[in-house]
């Protein structure tokens, strides 16, 4: 008996939900609530997986500033070089200008936009999130930024009393079971995935149907080349050309997470996989933390390039034109709205909502490019995966490490 794994079942409910929600039409909506209970039940179980992750780390492993400061620095040059890839590929094949209606499904788009209603966008309301009103409040929102500074900043205080001879080895102990008993419990989640995937893309497609894309297919082809290119190029280039990590040693590790990713369209889902397939790489726990868990909110090429082209998709649409300027300006904001608005449910569709009212562009095509964002929106959190997985090998390398 031939036995399926799990990204061969993964691809197995995204085959099978084409055809049911064609079939069904609008009467699929129900499968998709079987999709949402399960990937919800993924992000709350994944949560305090992180938050375990980072306290742990910090207490049993050193992570220096110097290394902090590497994170920032190789997120910040994959970050400008996914914006490069964005707004060349939007330049340079316009595929706004093929969009010739502009009208399209509102349904849906509602929820979306109201998830960016009231907030705003720039570096005070970034700083503002880092500290919450409360202590639980992190919690209630499953804000991940501020929970991620809360986790280091209490696993720091308790490396400070360990320094110092206080007995924290019991709390170390206990610390380093939740994190394996929240890995045994993902576990048993991610293996109703498939189920999640089948039920999410029945309901898009029964909802949408495939017009939506044949209209847009510039638009998606154009998003789908970049996400593409960004990995293909950028990624590899720094694996072979600086940490010396043979490219098929990578990409075995990386696939179960990529297919993973692209069925539970969430890197934070994704990260029991991503730090499983680190350690497969040989890449230390304190690199794999600091660059999958701390950084979490600052490798989110596939956001931030996704952005940038969609931002000259609707110009361009609108028959609008962007000096160099103002595609800097939009750049800016593709950045800070990445790093403020990740880890929430439709992510980038919701930073890019506030991208566009910041640089002052339209918002009436949102409802049109909403029905084809579930397609785009798993291939961002592939590349969001890979990039958690980069930067970790990358801090870990220039730290001294040989992967060759």
């Amino acid at each position: 008996m031939v036995k399926i794994g799990l990204t061969g079942r993964i691809l197995l409910g995204l085959a099978a939900g084409l055809p049911v929600g064609l079939y069904l039409g609008a009467d699929a909506a129900f499968l998709g609530e079987i999709g949402k209970v399960v990937i919800q039940a993924i992000k709350l179980a994944a949560t305090p997986l992180l938050i375990f992750a980072i306290i742990g780390a910090v207490l049993t492993t050193e992570i220096s500033a110097k290394d902090g400061a590497r994170m920032a620095f190789f997120a910040s040059v994959n970050s400008v070089i996914a914006l490069a890839i964005g707004l060349l590929l939007s330049n340079i094949l316009k595929p706004g200008l093929h969009l010739a209606a502009m009208t399209g499904a509102t349904n849906g788009v509602e929820s979306v936009l109201g998830a960016a209603a009231g907030k705003k966008l720039g570096l005070a309301a970034f700083m503002s999130n880092i500290v919450p009103p409360s202590l639980v409040q992190p919690f209630l929102d499953n804000a991940i930024f501020p929970l991620v500074v809360l986790s280091l900043t209490f696993g720091l205080a308790l490396r400070k009393l360990k320094n110092s001879g206080e007995p924290v080895q019991g709390l170390e102990r206990s610390i380093a079971v939740m994190r394996r008993a929240m890995e045994v419990i993902l576990f048993w989640i991610i293996q109703l995935v498939p189920l999640a995937v089948f039920g999410v893309v029945a309901t898009s497609v029964g909802k949408y149907g495939l017009s939506p894309l044949k209209g847009l297919a510039a638009y998606v082809g154009v998003g789908l080349l970049g996400l593409l290119l960004h990995p293909l190029i950028v990624y590899q280039s720094w694996l072979l050309l600086y940490a010396g990590l043979p490219l098929r040693s990578f990409w075995k590790e990386a696939r179960d997470p990529a297919i993973y990713a692209m069925g539970a369209n969430s890197s934070l889902a994704t990260l029991p996989l991503t730090l499983k397939s680190l350690d497969n790489l040989g890449v230390s726990k304190s690199a794999s933390t600091l660059g999958a868990c701390v950084g979490t909110n600052l490798n989110n090429d596939g956001i931030i390039l996704y952005e940038a082209m969609a931002v000259l998709f609707v110009a361009q649409a609108h028959g609008l034109h962007l000096s160099l300027p103002q595609q800097l300006s939009a750049a800016a904001a593709c950045l800070i709205a990445a790093m403020g608005i990740a880890g929430v449910p439709e992510a980038g569709f919701i930073s890019l909502a506030l991208v566009l009212g910041t640089v002052g562009l339209p918002l009436e095509l949102l409802p049109l490019l909403l029905t084809v964002d579930w397609i785009l929106a798993r291939a961002r959190s592939v590349v969001n995966v890979l990039s958690d997985m980069m930067i970790s090998i990358l801090i870990d390398r220039a730290g001294g490490r040989r992967f060759g």
